[in-house]
C-alpha cells in the first residue's frame, strides 16, 4: 500500500488542533456531500477553509474499533480492541501519550468509548486513580469533561457530569438523561422514551440549550479559555447523530417525510443473501428501518440532529475567530461510521457498504502552505488512521513509524507535488458478538472475523470458512449486485485476496523498537565488542 511522505513538514508548526468527531454520522447527510435538503453551512464553511476528502473510510465498522483505530493510529488487527467494550491494551500508545511527552496538553470533551484495560494494568501494578496511569484507562485524553452517555431507561446515573448539571437546572429524576434529554413527553406527561422509535417525531422534553449537543459545546468554549498558552488538542466529541433518534425543539419539526430520500436498496438484494448479510437483517434495527413507516418517522429527527450539530460548530467556530485561535489552530472534522438508515434493507451499522464504511473528513490548515489547495475536493483514497500522523505533523513533532500505520494527510492538503492517497483502504469487524448472525452460521466465535478491501474499482469483503462479498464500485455504485459467488469474477477475487494476503503481513507488530534501532543494532554490538562466533 504506497501514501504519503511520512517526513515530519518543514512548516512552521501550529499551537493546537481542533479535532472533531461526531458518532454515526453519513458523509451524505451534509450539504457540503451533497444532501440537497439538509443545510450545514458551519460545517461546508469548514471545508471552504480546507481541504474535503471525498473517500476518507474508517478501520472499524462499530463505534470501539473505529474510534480505538483512529486514536492509536493503527488497524483493529494491530491495536487488538475488536468491538464495542474490548478493552484496549494498556502497551497500545494513542494520540495523547504521543504528544504529551513534548508539552502538548491531549483533552477530551465528549465520548470516546475507550473501554479501559483494568485487568492489564492491575497485572502490571499500575495505579489508575491518578497520573499516567489514569490516563491509559481513557485512552490517552485528559477526561476534561467525557460524556459517553448511553443511560437505558430504569438505569440510576450517579457520578455523571451531564446528569449532575441537568438535575442542578430543575431535570430531577435518577436518570436525566433518559427521562429528560431523550425523551418526549405523551399528552398527560407520560415518559416517550427515546429508545422506542415510534417516538422519534416528538420533541426532547428539555430545553435546546441543555440538550447534550450545546453542552458538549459549552465545554469545548470552557476549555479553549481556560487552556491558557499551553499547546492542546482537544478532541471535540458530540455523541449525536448517534440513536436515540431523539432532538429538542424546534429541530424535532425543521425536517419532515416528504424530505426523507428513498432507500437505496432492492428486491434482488434479498434474493440468495450472503449468509452475514442475511444475519444482519434478522436485526431488530434492520426490520424496523426495513418499514417505510420507520424511515419516515426517525430520518427526519436524524436530520435534524445533524443540523443541531452544524449550528452549534457555527458558535465555537466563532468563538474561536473572536479569540485569534482559528489562526493557530488545525482543524479536523470526521465522524466514527455511518448508519444504514435502511439502506439495503439494514439498520444501524458493523457492514461495509459505503453509507458505513465511508466517511467524512476535512482538514483545514491555517498556514499559507494550504492556500493552494483551500476549497479543494479531494478523491484520493484516505484512511481514519491517517488522523493522527496528521496532528503530529501539523504540531511538528517526529512521527514514530514502529507504532502509526496511518500516513500524514498534510501533503495533500499542503498539495505537495506527487502526493496522493493510498491504493487501497481497510476496514475490519467480527459479527461473533452478534448471535443471530453467529448462530445460524454454526461459527465459533474466533472465526467471525471480517475484512474489507477497498480499491478504487473493488470492493472485497473476507470471510473465515464462507464466501466472500465482491462489488464493482464502477459499475455498481449503489452495491446493489454482490459478485462474491459469480464464476466469472473468480480472478479478481484471487487478485483481492492475495492483496489482502500481503496487507496482513505488513502490519506494525514491533512498535516497541523504532527502525532506526533495528538498522543500528549490528553495529551497536561490534561497538560494544560483542563478537559473535569469532574464531
Amino acid at each position: 500500500m504506497t501514501g504519503n511522505s511520512s517526513s515530519t513538514s518543514s512548516s512552521r508548526p501550529l499551537r493546537n488542533v481542533l479535532f472533531i468527531m461526531c458518532d454515526q454520522l453519513r458523509a451524505d447527510y451534509l450539504s457540503c456531500y451533497g444532501h440537497p435538503r439538509l443545510l450545514t453551512p458551519n460545517i461546508d464553511a469548514l471545508a471552504a477553509r480546507g481541504v474535503r476528502f471525498d473517500r476518507a473510510y474508517v478501520q472499524g465498522s462499530v463505534c470501539g474499533a473505529s474510534r480505538m483505530s483512529t486514536y492509536t493510529g493503527r488497524y483493529v488487527s494491530t491495536h487488538g480492541a475488536m468491538w464495542n467494550f474490548v478493552p484496549l491494551s494498556v502497551g497500545q500508545k494513542t494520540l495523547g501519550e504521543h504528544l504529551r511527552p513534548h508539552g502538548v496538553r491531549c483533552a477530551l470533551v465528549g465520548k470516546t468509548h475507550v473501554e479501559a484495560d483494568v485487568e492489564g494494568a492491575k497485572r502490571l501494578g499500575i495505579d489508575v486513580t491518578q497520573g499516567e496511569g489514569r490516563l491509559a484507562m481513557e485512552g490517552g485524553f485528559e477526561p476534561y469533561a467525557r460524556d459517553d452517555g448511553i443511560w437505558p431507561p430504569g438505569f440510576k446515573v450517579s457520578g455523571n457530569a451531564y446528569c449532575d448539571w441537568l438535575r442542578e437546572r430543575g431535570y430531577v429524576s435518577d436518570n436525566p438523561w433518559h427521562d429528560f434529554a431523550n425523551s418526549g413527553r405523551g399528552p398527560n406527561g407520560e415518559i416517550l422514551s427515546g429508545w422506542q422509535m415510534r417516538w422519534a417525531d416528538k420533541p426532547a422534553a428539555i430545553e435546546e440549550p441543555h440538550s447534550e449537543t450545546p453542552y458538549t459545546t459549552d465545554r469545548a468554549i470552557d476549555f479553549m479559555k481556560q487552556a491558557g498558552d499551553t499547546p492542546w488538542v482537544l478532541h471535540l466529541s458530540y455523541i449525536k447523530p448517534h440513536w436515540p433518534y431523539v432532538v429538542p425543539a424546534p429541530y424535532h419539526h425543521m425536517y419532515g417525510p416528504d424530505e426523507v430520500r428513498p432507500a437505496v436498496r432492492s428486491e434482488a438484494e434479498r434474493q440468495n443473501a450472503h449468509p452475514v448479510l442475511e444475519g444482519f437483517r434478522r436485526d431488530t434495527a434492520s426490520e424496523s428501518f426495513s418499514r417505510d413507516e420507520v424511515r419516515r418517522t426517525v430520518i427526519p429527527t436524524y436530520m435534524g440532529l445533524v443540523k443541531q450539530v452544524d449550528d452549534q460548530l457555527g458558535r465555537l467556530f466563532a468563538f474561536m475567530r473572536e479569540q485569534g485561535l482559528d489562526r493557530e489552530t488545525l482543524i479536523v472534522f470526521t465522524s466514527d461510521h455511518g448508519d444504514y438508515l435502511g439502506d439495503h434493507w439494514l439498520g444501524e451499522k458493523e457492514l461495509f457498504h459505503e453509507p458505513i464504511v465511508r466517511v467524512p473528513l476535512i482538514v483545514a490548515d491555517p498556514r499559507a502552505e494550504a492556500d493552494a489547495s483551500r476549497g479543494s475536493v479531494s478523491d484520493a483514497l484516505v484512511e481514519c488512521i491517517d488522523i493522527v500522523p496528521t496532528v503530529l505533523e501539523a504540531l511538528g513533532i517526529e512521527r514514530p513509524s514502529q507504532w502509526l500505520e496511518g500516513e500524514s494527510l498534510l501533503p495533500l492538503v499542503h498539495a505537495h507535488e506527487g502526493a496522493k492517497g493510498k491504493d487501497f483502504v481497510v476496514c475490519e469487524n467480527s459479527y461473533a458478538f452478534r448471535d443471530a448472525v453467529r448462530l445460524p452460521i454454526g461459527q465459533p466465535v474466533d472465526r467471525c472475523h471480517m475484512t474489507m478491501l477497498r480499491d478504487r474499482r473493488w470492493k472485497f469483503v473476507h470471510f473465515e470458512d464462507l464466501p466472500p462479498m465482491l462489488f464493482d464500485l464502477e459499475a455498481d455504485p449503489h452495491e446493489l449486485v454482490d459478485l462474491g459467488r459469480d464464476p466469472a469474477h473468480a480472478a479478481v477475487r484471487e487478485q483481492m485476496l492475495a492483496r489482502l494476503f500481503a496487507w496482513l503481513r505488513a502490519r506494525h507488530r514491533f512498535p516497541t523498537i523504532a527502525p532506526a534501532a533495528i538498522e543500528a543494532w549490528n553495529r551497536r554490538e561490534r561497538e560494544a565488542g560483542i563478537l559473535i562466533g569469532a574464531w
